[in-house]
Parts: structure tokens; sequence; C-alpha cells
């Protein structure tokens, strides 16, 4: 069976929003090597809308010369969104239409690698609190941002069991959970 893994970068105050403004400083090796893993034990990444129009805008411009390229490129993409029309500008996107949360239910059921959620933090809590999620990996950067979109919403409960943790050099945790 399948899972549905969500990765996010994470900053200590819980902003998930433009990770590109305070990330990159912490990026190393074994991050590097965590990222590769889970994308390694996915064939398919699922976006949300504005996840999508970001990687779109950016990746299918790449050549396999950079990093990640390939891969981003090659595989196959599930995009939920509820105003996109299409997502012909980016090769092996599929706009996920009706119930998203019924048709991942049975892609989990079917054949192949996991399916890998990258950014898209609203579907990541509409996962969540679907109980569609099957981990979260967070990685925990030591740095309070102040400001920007969190994971979760004031006033959320959301239960979760750590299943591993990871410390790297750099100060950054890799923390896994499931739904508890």
């Amino acid at each position: 069976m399948r899972k549905i893994i969500a990765s996010l970068f994470i900053s200590l105050d819980g902003v998930v929003e433009a990770p590109e403004t305070w990330h990159f400083p912490y990026f190393d090796d074994e991050m590097g090597a965590a990222v590769d893993s889970l994308a390694a034990q996915s064939d398919t990444m699922l976006l949300g809308r504005n996840t999508y129009q970001m990687f779109a805008g950016y990746w299918p411009h790449q050549g396999d010369d950079v990093e990640m390229a390939a891969h981003m490129n090659g595989v196959d993409k599930l995009v939920v969104s509820r105003t996109l029309d299409s997502v012909e500008e980016w090769q092996n996107s599929t706009l996920v239409k009706g119930d998203p949360i019924e048709q991942l239910t049975a892609l989990k059921d079917g054949p192949g690698k996991n399916i890998n959620v990258v950014g898209s933090v609203t579907l990541v809590r509409s996962l969540l609190r679907s109980k569609v999620l099957d981990e979260l990996h967070l990685l925990v950067h030591p740095i309070a941002v102040g400001h920007g979109v969190r994971l979760f919403d004031d006033g959320e409960t959301v239960p979760l069991e750590l299943i591993s943790s990871t410390t790297f050099t750099t100060g950054v945790l890799h923390t896994a959970y499931r739904p508890a």
C-alpha cells in the first residue's frame, strides 16, 4: 500500500511560508540526503495550486544539469485545485477532478511508490483533517521567522505521534510524525 507523505521546511515558530527566504543557510549534505531519500521513495508528487504554479514557473525551464530538475520534471504530478482548469504547462501533471480525498484514498490502494506532498500547506492541513495523510516530515530550522503562514491555524488541535527524529549538524531537526 502506498503512503501519502508530506514534507515541509518549518521554522521554530511554525512558519512554512517562503522558506526560500530563510531556509538556505541551513541546507547541507545531511538535509540534501533526507530530501533525496523522501523523493526516491515516491513516484508521484502531490501539489496544491499555489505550489504547482510556483514550481511550474521554474522547473520546466531547467535542464537536467540543474540539481533535482530531472526528478521534478520527470515525476508524475497530481494537482489539487478548485480554480485551475488545466495543468498543461508542466509535463506529467494531472489535475485532480472531483473529490480529492476520495481519489487519493483510492490511489493509496493502488500500485506504486509513495505519494510525496511538497509545500502546499493548505493541502497538507486538509489531508491531516481528513485522515488521508500517513506521515508528516518536518525539517525544523533553528530560526524564528516572526511572520508568515504557519502550518497550523490558531485553535486547531492535531494529535500526532513521533515516529523518528534526527538532528543535523546545522541544528535542523528532521522529525517524522503520523496521525495519532
